[in-house]
């Protein structure tokens, strides 16, 4: 790494600053500083781009204008404003530190870092957005666009794929962010890290600041930022039940804890807790294993059906960790069969379009 001295970093400071007064991204939450609106906009900008945010968070505004309307929301309402932007615990984590602002705070914001951090789904990052763009706190924000820049920049070899290479970052950026304007500095980079200087096919020809950028001065900007690969997704089998009667389907809530918490999905059922039936698993041929299903379903359920393929690829869903593969089975059951140990209940068409449903939910029903 290289290291800048007084002069270089106020340079660096006036040039970034003047291109981003000049040429800063017009969006709807920086037109002004309230943490309520910053504090939105980062949470749904989390693993979503931002042309995709802009109009979600119209919405949300219109619907949650201040953090107690947010907290009042029935979670049902809050869901359904969310629906589409994946990633459904930064929603109930959105309204669980509303809760905490309005009921543990009298409604009053934490304005430090720290104090930030308390808050629910706050981490580091969001946290040095709010306290550096609502309160003027200087403090950097690092994300993915902020380590990219600078490692960059800096020549940083440090793997950013590292959880102790943050602390290191946030030092290293606390020595060039301005007192005075620490909030249109961080915006300033997040514009610059996803304009001139993008992972791939970066402009750092034309870049404001390709006078301070080593690594393409060196040619060699592409060698940065440096990440180890992340492992695969582990891939978990399901059987996705389609059990339909009329314009009804019988559909599972899921459980309140794990992925999808209390969403609403086709009957899922783990491949392995159906092979568990079987004393010799490995050796269970396709037509055993929809009678294994069928038992299970009995067992766990206490759901007669008979079980049919569906035909088609899997439905395939990945989360962070876990990649979900789907073989949909047409299930046919009575309307009347007796739901007292099943988790659900018949819901018609128009109903579940009044309520959220998860993205894997939505690839079933368009696989169907």
């Amino acid at each position: 790494m290289i290291e800048w001295s007084a002069s270089q970093i106020r340079d660096f400071q006036q040039t970034l600053l003047t291109w981003y007064d000049n040429n800063g991204r017009d969006l709807p939450w920086r037109r002004d500083h309230d943490p309520y609106h910053v504090w939105v906009s980062e949470i749904m900008l989390q693993q979503t781009q931002v042309n995709t945010v802009i109009p979600y968070y119209e919405r949300f505004m219109a619907l949650f204008p201040t953090v107690e309307a947010l907290a009042a929301t029935p979670e049902a309402k809050l869901m359904k404003a969310w629906e589409g932007l994946g990633y459904y615990s930064r929603a109930r984590n959105l309204q669980k530190a509303a809760r905490q602002i309005v009921n543990d705070n009298s409604g009053q914001w934490p304005q430090t870092v720290e104090g930030l951090k308390d808050l629910a789904g706050v981490g580091p990052y969001t946290a040095g957005a709010i306290a550096s763009i609502a309160f003027n706190q200087p403090v950097p924000a690092v994300d993915g666009n902020a380590f990219r820049v600078f490692a960059r920049l800096l020549e940083i070899d440090l793997d950013i794929a590292k959880p102790q290479t943050r602390s290191a970052f946030e030092k290293i950026i606390a020595r060039i962010i301005p007192q005075d304007r620490p909030g249109d500095f961080n915006q300033a980079i997040m514009d610059l890290g996803s304009s001139y200087m993008t992972a791939k096919n970066p402009d750092s020809k034309h870049s404001p600041v390709k006078a301070f950028n080593q690594a393409y001065l060196d040619g060699v900007e592409l060698q940065y930022p440096v990440k180890s690969k992340k492992p695969k997704p582990v891939k978990v089998a399901y059987f996705g039940l389609v059990m339909r009667h009329g314009d009804q389907f019988l559909m599972q809530q899921r459980p309140s804890g794990g992925l999808l918490a209390n969403f609403w999905t086709f009957p899922l059922v783990a491949e392995d807790d159906v092979l568990a039936l079987s004393e010799t698993p490995e050796l269970v041929t396709d037509e055993e294993r929809l009678t294994l299903l069928e038992q299970y379903v009995r067992q766990e359920f206490g759901l007669t059906v008979h079980v049919v393929p569906m035909g088609g690829k899997p439905v395939k869903h990945t989360f962070t960790h876990r990649q979900w593969v789907i073989t949909l089975l047409a299930a046919q059951v009575t309307a009347d069969t007796d739901l007292s140990y099943f988790p659900g209940k018949w819901l018609s068409t128009a109903a579940l379009d009044k309520i959220a449903l998860p993205k894997v939910q939505e690839k079933l029903f368009a696989r169907i």
